[in-house]
Formats: C-alpha cells, structure tokens, sequence
C-alpha cells in the first residue's frame, strides 16, 4: 500500500485541510508536499515532478483578483501539460465540475471528503498518471524508432517509369493535408516508404510515425494491441498500457496489411477512427486521439468489398486518397537506378570494391517477374556483393528465386538449386501469388496455420 500514489503535491489555503491530508497520505505515499499560498505552484513545479495535484479551487486570497482555482488549474498544466489535477471545492455541483474537466482537472474532490472515497478517487488518478507516463515513453520509443529508420527509407529511388512519376506527383499533393491515405501494391513495392515519405512531407514531421502490422495482430489482442488496456482487464495485463493509437497521437498512424483485418475488428476499428477516441480494454472512460490515418494493402481490397469480406464503409473512411504502387513487372525501366542504388548501399556496407553490373545480367534481370518486387531486387543485389569474388557483378552472381518470363507457361516450378530454405521461399511466394496475397488462403494451401505462415514470412523477409 505505501508508495502507491508516488509523489503528491496539495495546494490550500486552509491549515486544518494540508493537516488532514498530510496524516492520511502519508502512509500511502513516496513524498507528500503540502502548500498554503499558490504563488509557489510554478516554483514548486520546475523543482519537483509530482504524480498528482490535490488543487483548492476558492482560495481566500484570490477571490477579489479572481486568480481561483481555475486560474491555478490553467498555470499548471500550462507548466506540465500531463499533470493529473483533481480540484479540492466545497461548492461542488455539476456545472462546477463539467468546466473543471473540460479545462484539464482529472477529477474533483468535496469537502468534507471520506477518506476511502478520497483514496480511491487517487488511485484512479494514479493508474491515469502511470499510462500518460507509458504513453510519453512509448511515444518517444516510437520517435526515436521512426527517427532511426528514416535513415534507411529516406531514399524513395525510381521515377523513370511514368507509374512512379504518378505516384510521387500525389504525394506531393496530398502530403501536406490530413486527409486519410490508402497505399495499395504487392508485397516489397514499397508501401511503408510512401507512408513515411507522406509523414516527412506533413505539418507532423516533427511528431511520431507509428507502424502497425495489423494482420499480424493475433485477433484476441487487437483490441489491447490498438486502443490499450488498464490493468487487470485480463489474465496478462499487469499494468496499465496505451495502445498504438494513443501513442500515436499528435502523430501519423500506418496500419499495414489492413487487409487482413476481420470483420469484427474492422467495426471496432471504423468506431475508433469516426469518434476520434478509443477506449481501453477493461475500461469505460473515452480518451481523445489526434492521429493522421495512412492505410495499406496487398490484398483486392474493392473485390473483398463486393464479396462482404471487407466494409464499404470503412474503406470509404481510410481512401480519401488512394495511391496504387506499380510490380517491379510494370517498372523495368527503373530496374537499372534501382541496381546502382542498391550496389552503393551494399558495397558500402560490406567495404567491397564492386563497381557495377554486367549489361547481360541487367537483361537477365529484365525478363525475371520480380515476385518480391523492389524488396527482392534488394536483397538479390546484396547476397550477390557479399558472395563475388570480382569487381563487376555477372549472371551467375544472381540467384533468381522464382521463374522467367519465358518459363511463365508452364505451371510447375523451375529451382535453380535445391536448397531446402530457398525452395521453400519460392513455394510459399508460389502460394502468395496463386492466392492474390491472402494469408489465410495461401497458408491453407501450403497445409500451415496463419502463424505458422507469419513466421515463415517473417524468417525470409518476404
């Protein structure tokens, strides 16, 4: 019970008032500081960072000036934006309280106050401080993260093909609105470098970029996993938790793969997103969201619509611009830039003294149909630089995974080698493409679960 509520700070005029709450908080408390004159708030603010703030709201001396309670309020978080407030008034009616909450206090408090209400009315106040400080730290995690990555996507490398010139010529266009985004391509087009380059380009570049594989998501935690949970909500919530949206807020928020979503969570979703709020699992207290909305899907998102596997509704609210990334297939000609690009990046990394690519594996690589699209080619052009031995790329440094152009006809796979982890890679690729990117369907065909499918992906990097 001791140390429960951290550190307290009570502002009130009245001694008999510091006295009774010094005596009863003590014992449940790290530090409990008690102030008659409210001057000292700023003060005591800049020397101390403090859990909860018990504040009166008439203190005699302000009357006249009208410098009350809410006047302090106002300074307060005016100095800590994320203070817990709870007001302290003896006039405590309705209209009081409505303005005190819509003005930043947490809570209010009547006197003469109950000791165990009074307590619990803390410990409410205190789990609300505990996920503020959680959401802060998860926000900054995620900044730094976003900060860290952008390093790695701050080259978006195309743009001779006149498919990639559309796509750049809207985002320029659409990066500095709010407007919702919904990125569509196959996998390894490069959809999360759109939704990054959308956030660099708004007037939230300075704030968080959240990224969520949302199919990812075991269906049981979505909830916990987007909108948070308090504790005890459930068997493994030890603590109170933000979700991703409200780490994310002030921010931009991709969900990727949304395709993936079902039903049931597409609606809790669509909820979200409309009321600009979200509410924790376990919880009944809305709390508000600001987030900029950037979805994206390798799945026939408009196909699902007419087959009732997807919302119209929600998908009228996450396109109100859409943006379709071109195959590899449909943008040869930025094969070459792309090449030089990635032999930079790599022989760079790898401090090897490669200079270029033959012209005869350029070709090669132009009749190949690219089933992991840019992301393929990427990791191509690396194994090849880590494995040569010469300073210009040949043929034979490529090891194409997947099948010709001219082999196209034939239904059967064609392997260039047998090695079990690379074949496996191109049947589930195989898979992928024969169901139109649909997990659930291609981890089925492959005789796997969904998770054991995800694994897999994420093990080839696929």
């Amino acid at each position: 019970m001791s140390n429960l509520f951290g550190k307290i700070l009570v502002v009130d005029d009245d001694e008999d008032v510091l006295h009774a709450l010094r005596l009863l908080l003590k014992k449940h408390c790290r530090l409990v500081h008690t102030e008659k004159n409210p001057e000292q708030i700023p003060t005591l603010l800049r020397n101390e960072d403090y859990d909860l703030i018990l504040l009166d709201m008439n203190f005699t001396q302000d009357v006249t000036s009208g410098r009350e309670g809410f006047y302090w309020l106002d300074k307060i978080l005016e100095l800590d934006p994320s203070a817990v407030v709870l007001l302290i008034t003896a006039y405590g009616d309705v209209e009081t309280a409505v303005r005190a909450i819509k003005e930043g206090a947490t809570d209010f408090v009547l006197k003469p106050w109950q000791n165990e209400r009074l307590l619990a009315t803390l410990s409410s106040a205190a789990r609300l401080r505990a996920s503020k400080v959680e959401a802060t730290r998860l926000r900054s995690r995620e900044r730094q993260l976003s900060a860290d990555l952008d390093h790695r996507y701050q080259d978006f490398v195309g743009g001779s093909a006149p498919s990639m010139q559309r796509v750049f010529d809207t985002i320029d266009k659409v990066a500095g609105t709010e407007a919702s985004v919904l990125i569509l391509g196959e996998n390894g087009t490069g959809k999360e470098l759109v939704a990054r380059a959308l956030h660099r380009a708004s007037a939230r570049a300075d704030e968080v970029f959240v990224t969520v594989d949302v199919g990812a998501i075991p269906e049981t935690l979505f909830e916990s996993e987007l909108f948070g949970h308090v504790k005890g909500a459930f068997t493994d919530a030890k603590d109170d938790r933000a979700g991703r949206f409200e780490v994310a807020s002030g921010g931009t928020l991709f969900l990727d793969e949304i395709g993936n979503l079902s039903l049931p969570a597409q609606a809790k979703l669509l909820t979200a997103i409309q009321r600009r709020q979200v509410i924790r699992v376990g919880s009944n207290k809305p709390v508000p969201i600001d987030v900029r909305l950037i979805c994206a899907t390798n799945m026939p998102i408009y196909e699902m619509v007419k087959e009732k596997g997807f919302r119209q509704d929600l998908l009228y609210r996450i396109n109100t611009v859409e943006i379709r990334l071109p195959s590899l297939r449909e943008r040869l000609e930025d094969i070459p830039l792309l090449v030089d690009h990635f032999l930079d990046k790599y022989a760079r990394k790898y401090q090897k003294l490669v200079k270029g690519v033959q012209p005869v594996a350029l070709k090669k690589m132009e009749k190949y149909h690219w089933p992991g699209n840019v992301r393929e080619l990427e990791h191509m052009i690396e194994r090849a630089i880590i494995m040569t031995e010469t300073t210009m790329l040949q043929p034979d440094d490529f090891f194409f995974t997947g099948q010709l152009h001219m082999e196209e006809q034939y239904n059967g796979l064609v392997f260039d080698s047998y090695n079990l982890e690379e074949v496996e890679k191109m049947v589930i690729r195989k898979a992928l493409d024969k169901r139109d990117g649909n997990i659930s369907k291609a981890a089925e065909e492959l005789g796997l679960t969904r998770a054991s499918l995800y694994r897999r992906l994420e093990k080839y990097g696929l």
